[in-house]
């Protein structure tokens, strides 16, 4: 087998990208402190043509060379925010008639491959910070709470996983 090329790949620019239709899922990182993680995030939404990232409170934002270093450049093609709070910026996007969906391991959470993604829904996806998850008083305002199922001897996965997983479960569902 031969490694396909750039030109094999058939990559669109980052403003080409811009117009491309995007799956109806918005990304909101809750005071992610790892300017590492948030370019890992950018890189993967490019990836899965996410709508949006929020970025909030403590969360880095570009221009960041630490994020650049991850994103390789996603930081350009996938539209962002900033917003102080994660609360702040789930009210809204519930305004814009979005469900919001903490990735959290709470009472009562269903399991990502359990959870029913429907067609035509809009879903925003809260990732919390690398020690503390994501805030209760956003964990509270969820519509509901998703876990990913682990069975190894740590409780939890590095938010770019986490992430990554959840993403793509997004969008494999979305565009079947």
């Amino acid at each position: 087998m031969k490694k396909k090329s750039m030109l094999d790949l058939h990559r669109v620019s980052a403003e080409e990208f811009k117009a491309v239709e995007k799956i109806p899922v918005a990304v909101v990182l809750d005071d992610v402190r790892s300017e590492m993680n948030v370019g890992s995030v950018f890189r993967t939404a490019d990836a899965f043509v996410i709508e949006h990232i929020a970025l909030c409170g403590i969360t880095g934002k570009p221009p960041s060379h630490e994020i650049h270093k991850t994103a390789l450049g996603a930081e350009d093609s996938v539209s962002w925010s900033y917003h102080a709070s994660a609360l702040e910026a789930v009210q809204q996007l519930r305004l814009e008639g979005y469900t919001i969906c903490s990735i959290e391991q709470v009472h009562g959470s269903v399991s990502l491959e359990q959870f029913t993604i429907e067609p035509g829904k809009k879903y925003a996806l809260v990732f919390g910070n690398e020690v503390k998850g994501v805030s209760q008083a956003v964990v509270d305002s969820s519509d509901c709470c998703i876990e990913i199922p682990q069975h190894g001897t740590k409780h939890s996965l590095n938010i770019a996983c986490s992430a990554a997983i959840v993403m793509w479960h997004f969008f494999s569902a979305i565009t079947k």
